[in-house]
């Protein structure tokens, strides 16, 4: 039986999605209740086929222009118009969606990956966008920044072997070389809330549904970059004691789902990271478990700085990867009952 599709709930405006405002949650919360009301939307633990939409980072920071790390693509619109479409995509399958998942990038200041954790021999610290290879350490073109080192807990010497051997653990495992941002998804601050269109519809399904949020912070840890949910870049430090870990909990409820749909940003990190290492978890386990993986390929853009980098070509390298390991590329626009192995 075809899946019978619900129309837009008319709080929503398209064309105010690169805005931020306040969630009047109760009168919200009145009107997904009306909505499941009129539409006969079921709770959530009615679902036979369940369904997990995983939102990546769709944070201010990321996603309204202006902001600190704001994903254009190379269009720049990207993160705009794929907010706009993953809103549309909750609304119109808000009865198939058994839960949502938005993972938020979590970050302070004093972090291996911003300007402060570094300096040079004239005391300056990299700019945004800066490139660290392990060579540059090696050449002592950057070291830890000393004045770090009360706050941390821990000497000077740690810090600076902790920087050669963290930068070395990312050219061996064939990651990205640490980059340094600028200050992002910062604690306490606007950029790290969710888009105000996207927090409407998670809290709309929440309430339409019954279905709690599963928010999972990452990123929060000192000492390594953490594009993935899933897993830190660098699990250790030079001494072999654990800097951060692996979100095992959070893989093994994903596969209670029957399908997994991933969408958010950016394409060419958190994104693609946390497919990564999906798959890779996946394959120790039952490579059979990877057809339930849905990349929502219209509501993620890569990182794209005109002038200083584009991930474009390594975005779509790493969908064409998680293509021929058997995950499924969508659309949103696509009835998700026409997707390959749904059973509705």
């Amino acid at each position: 039986m075809p899946h019978i599709e619900i129309p837009i709930p008319p709080h929503f405006n398209p064309t105010r999605v690169n805005e931020i405002w306040k969630v009047r949650y109760q009168e919200l919360a009145d009107g997904a209740e009306k909505w499941a009301i009129k539409y006969d939307i079921k709770p959530s633990y009615h679902d036979k086929f369940k369904i997990c939409l995983v939102a990546i980072d769709v944070q201010n920071t990321f996603c309204i222009p202006g902001f600190e790390l704001y994903v254009a693509g190379r269009s720049g619109t990207g993160a705009v118009d794929d907010n706009r479409r993953l809103c549309d995509f909750i609304y119109r399958n808000i009865d198939l969606i058994t839960q949502i998942c938005p993972t938020m990038d979590t970050h302070q200041a004093m972090q291996i990956f911003h300007s402060i954790y570094l300096v040079n021999d004239k005391g300056e610290h990299p700019p945004p966008f800066t490139i660290i290879s392990e060579e540059d350490v090696k050449k002592g073109i950057w070291k830890f920044n000393p004045v770090l080192s009360y706050n941390f807990q821990l000497s000077e010497e740690y810090g600076q072997r902790h920087l050669m051997h963290y930068t070395g653990q990312l050219k061996k495992s064939g990651k990205y070389d640490l980059t340094i941002w600028p200050y992002h998804a910062m604690l306490g601050g606007i950029g790290h809330a969710l888009v105000s269109s996207v927090e409407e519809a998670v809290f709309f399904h929440c309430i339409a549904r019954y279905s709690q949020p599963d928010f999972h912070v990452k990123g929060d840890r000192p000492f390594t970059e953490h594009y993935s949910v899933l897993g830190p870049e660098v699990l250790k430090g030079p001494d072999g004691e654990m800097i951060a870990l692996k979100s095992d909990s959070f893989f093994k409820k994903l596969l209670d789902f029957d399908a997994i749909i991933i969408a958010g940003q950016a394409k060419s990190h958190c994104v693609a990271w946390t497919i990564a290492d999906l798959l890779e978890d996946v394959f120790l386990q039952d490579r059979k478990l990877v057809e339930k993986i849905y990349l929502l390929e219209d509501c993620t853009s890569p990182v794209v700085v005109p002038g200083f980098i584009d991930y474009t070509e390594k975005a779509d390298e790493a969908f064409k990867r998680f293509e021929d390991a058997g995950m499924h590329i969508v659309r949103s626009e696509d009835p998700v009952e026409s997707w390959p192995g749904v059973r509705l």
